[in-house]
């Protein structure tokens, strides 16, 4: 896709998880060049960004970057039209089910191809004492039966399901500081992955915690919590994430996403 005389294609990634930010650098070669364009020939590739704005200091990929939402599917897939996107690749959390739906639905209006970029989920290993729930509701509703103090990671945006716990203790740990509804017996650790075994051991053990809260993200960041748990014998509560919409290919590195956008441009540059 270096090839200067080929057509410009441009590819929208719906971002906001290191896999897109990885996917946009692994095609940053390819990217418009920051000085005049006249200065050098004629990029092959496009690449814009799209994050939701929900963080208050995102960490900005290389390339092309919007911010903000698109208006449902309809919107997305009036902007894939008016901006010409060859391809659309979804890389949200895998928890993001909303967004992706809305892109599947654009993208079969738009028909533009579609890929979703998903990092492989945890698997229990020896040791481990996993509860798996599919829902936020479920994982409150396990909780009493498994302990009093609890490490919620669950992210911000899910407390309310926790609210009515008013018998429990949280220590919730978020990237920006979370609005009630909230538990009324909780603790705010504001931090941002990755995370070290050894610090999480020391968490484990200072905040006296007895059951983990996490979300199935998959990812080395966050997943040093899962070891000092099954080390210190503490029970987990993993919530399942959602699928993939039915029909969407999916790529579990940003290298597979890459290969398969080169597939598709090389198939429509044959034609």
């Amino acid at each position: 896709m270096n090839d200067a005389a080929r057509p410009v294609r441009h590819v929208l990634i719906l971002g906001g998880t290191t896999e897109a930010r990885r996917l946009a650098t692994t095609l940053a070669p390819e990217l418009s060049p920051a000085h005049e364009p006249t200065l050098a020939p004629e990029p092959s590739l496009r690449v814009t960004t799209s994050l939701a704005g929900r963080v208050a200091a995102p960490r900005l990929p290389a390339g092309h970057v919007r911010i903000g939402g698109f208006g449902g599917p309809e919107g997305l897939a009036r902007w894939l039209r008016e901006h010409a996107v060859d391809a659309l690749i979804d890389a949200t959390h895998p928890f993001a089910d909303t967004i992706s739906h809305n892109a599947a639905e654009a993208a079969a209006t738009a028909h533009v191809p579609l890929l979703a970029l998903r990092r492989p989920g945890w698997v229990p290993g020896p040791g481990d004492t996993w509860h798996q729930v599919t829902s936020l509701d479920e994982a409150a509703a396990a909780l009493p039966s498994l302990g009093t103090r609890i490490f919620l990671t669950t992210g911000r945006m899910g407390l309310s399901h926790f609210a009515h716990l008013t018998d429990l203790w949280f220590l919730a740990r978020s990237v920006d500081a979370p609005e009630p509804p909230h538990p009324p017996q909780m603790e705010v650790l504001l931090d941002r992955g990755p995370f070290t075994l050894e610090a999480e051991r020391a968490l484990l053990r200072t905040h006296r915690i007895d059951v983990l809260v996490t979300k199935d993200s998959g990812a080395t960041a966050t997943a040093a919590k899962l070891t000092a748990a099954r080390e210190a014998g503490i029970p987990v509560v993993v919530v399942r994430r959602p699928p993939v919409p039915e029909g969407v290919p999916v790529a579990a590195d940003p290298e597979a996403a890459a290969e398969w956008l080169r597939g598709l441009f090389n198939a429509a540059n044959s034609h």
